[in-house]
């Protein structure tokens, strides 16, 4: 299961592309978000999921 961004909630930072191991993260029509077919949930790499863990505004939620 992939990560999502709750666009609605994102302030457009950056914190969470620059962190992710799987680069599946991109910038889209002025929002970020999470492309599923890269997204791991950082499973084999990290603890937990590490668009989650620098986000500000909380909006990387599992999908």
């Amino acid at each position: 299961m992939a990560y999502k961004i709750k666009s609605a909630e994102c302030t457009v930072c950056g914190a969470c592309e620059a962190e992710c191991p799987n680069v599946a993260i991109s910038l889209k029509k002025g929002t970020y978000v999470i492309d599923p077919a890269k997204c791991t949930e950082c499973q084999g790499q990290f603890d937990s999921p590490q668009c989650a863990a620098v986000c500000p505004a909380d909006c990387c939620v599992p999908a």
